[in-house]
């Protein structure tokens, strides 16, 4: 959430910035509505002040045995009208709340403009996509002739899942499964031994306030699973919303910033809005793993901490030798929490172009806003709002296609990449 402050002393400003961000903002609606919420509160306040100062005359007529009913009467008057006064606050307060809510966060200087995807910028290029003297498979084709490829042995069954679940959805089996396996597990090793990252274990169920806290809701909530009503329990989008709550409603003390965790989980997406895009094999689907990294940091260090998480996530791609590229995210691309984005997009073979497998973002004090997440500054005492930064490292079913794409063979065989041969008890080939 924006500090409304800002938007109270300079709401031109803010609309001109976030159009970069493709939104327009109401600022009539907005303003009408703190501003109403502002006379109620004034009026609220005068109100109280009266009923005060006539209680205290109540308790002097007492005192001197005079006649107060009058003056009680007139109390009971104000009560009913401020009640009146705090249910009517309480809804504009409400709306206005809402509105706020519904802003994203702005975009950095460094944010290109543009529209959409098309306008992102490339930072970086690593790798050399490979060469086939073969016509190259994707990886549906590669993983259903894995196993043997007989209905009940091949190592990617998307019929089954089918049947289980529906669409969008994969059943793996045998030596492709360990590979998924495999990959998360050094995921987690490289960023805990590596990069200095705890890991932590977290929900895959979450309250209604966790998603409010990061972003998802109220704007996206078509996107999620939700569970039940009263209270609202919802599937997790991704690790980002139970991890980065773990700072909601803390005060973080100074010596121990920069928090850095990591965690494997399940991801659960309705993929709302995306009908007909990607709908073949495991490029997009409803439950999905992440490994995923969120810093928790001082604002002065939110800028490089995005750089080095983004490096974190590179690592992995250049330690398994997949061929990437590193593009900045335009403002009409930007996730709403965001305030600056990188997208790491590995080579596909089969589509001749790369595709997204990683996000990183910093998202300032945004999400911090709306948690509540703050440190205790050590010269003034006082707690100040953190920044917050998160990203996938990897998204594991986009990192097992780039893998059966990247090391197929004409055979149809995959070769396993050499850093994770140390995870699949010798098995140099998957046949």
């Amino acid at each position: 959430m924006l500090d409304p402050k800002w938007l109270r002393t300079e709401p031109e400003k803010l609309a001109k910035l976030l159009k970069k961000k493709c939104f327009d903002l109401d600022l009539d609606a907005v303003l009408a509505l703190d501003g109403e919420r502002k006379q109620l509160q004034l009026e609220t306040e005068s109100l109280q002040g009266e009923r005060n100062n006539r209680s205290r005359m109540i308790g002097k007529a007492k005192a001197a045995g005079e006649d107060a009913s009058e003056l009680m009467a007139k109390v009971g008057e104000i009560n009913t009208e401020l009640e009146v006064l705090k249910t009517s606050l309480g809804k504009v307060q409400q709306k206005f709340n809402d509105a706020m809510a519904a802003i994203p966060n702005i975009p950095q200087d460094a944010v290109p403009m543009g529209n959409d995807e098309h306008s992102n910028e490339i930072v970086e290029t690593w790798g050399s996509p490979p060469t086939f003297n073969f016509e190259a498979k994707d990886h549906v084709d590669l993983g259903e002739g894995l196993g043997g490829g007989n209905t009940h042995n091949k190592a990617m069954d998307f019929s089954a899942a089918s049947k289980i679940a529906g669409s969008r959805f994969a059943v793996m089996h045998g030596d492709l499964a360990r590979l998924h396996r495999s990959l998360i597990q050094f995921m987690l090793d490289t960023h805990t031994s590596l990069h200095g990252y705890g890991e932590v274990y977290v929900p895959y169920i979450v309250n209604a306030d966790s998603l409010y806290g990061t972003g998802q809701l109220p704007k996206f909530e078509d996107d999620l699973f939700k569970l039940t009503s009263d209270p609202a329990y919802y599937l997790i989008p991704t690790a980002e919303v139970p991890v980065t709550n773990l700072v909601r409603d803390e005060i973080v003390e100074f010596d121990s910033l920069p928090l850095k965790y990591v965690a494997h989980t399940p991801c659960f997406r309705s993929e709302a809005g995306s009908y007909g895009k990607d709908t073949r094999g495991m490029i997009r689907q409803h439950q999905f793993e992440k490994v995923e990294l969120v810093q928790v940091v001082h604002p002065e260090h939110s800028d490089a901490a995005l750089e080095e998480l983004t490096g974190h996530a590179e690592k992995i791609l250049k330690k398994l030798e997949l061929p990437y590229r590193k593009v900045i995210l335009c403002g009409g691309d930007l996730g709403f929490s965001a305030a600056r984005t990188y997208d790491l997009e590995v080579w596909l073979p089969s589509q001749d172009c790369y595709r997204e497998i990683s996000s990183c973002s910093t998202c300032s004090d945004f999400q911090a806003r709306r948690m509540q997440a703050r440190f205790r500054n050590p010269d003034t005492g006082k707690p100040e709002l953190l920044h917050t930064v998160n990203g996938s490292a990897l998204a594991v079913g986009r990192t097992l296609v780039a893998i059966l794409e990247n090391y197929q063979n004409e055979d149809g065989t995959v070769t396993v990449p050499e850093a994770l041969l140390p995870y699949m008890n010798g098995l140099t080939i998957l046949d």
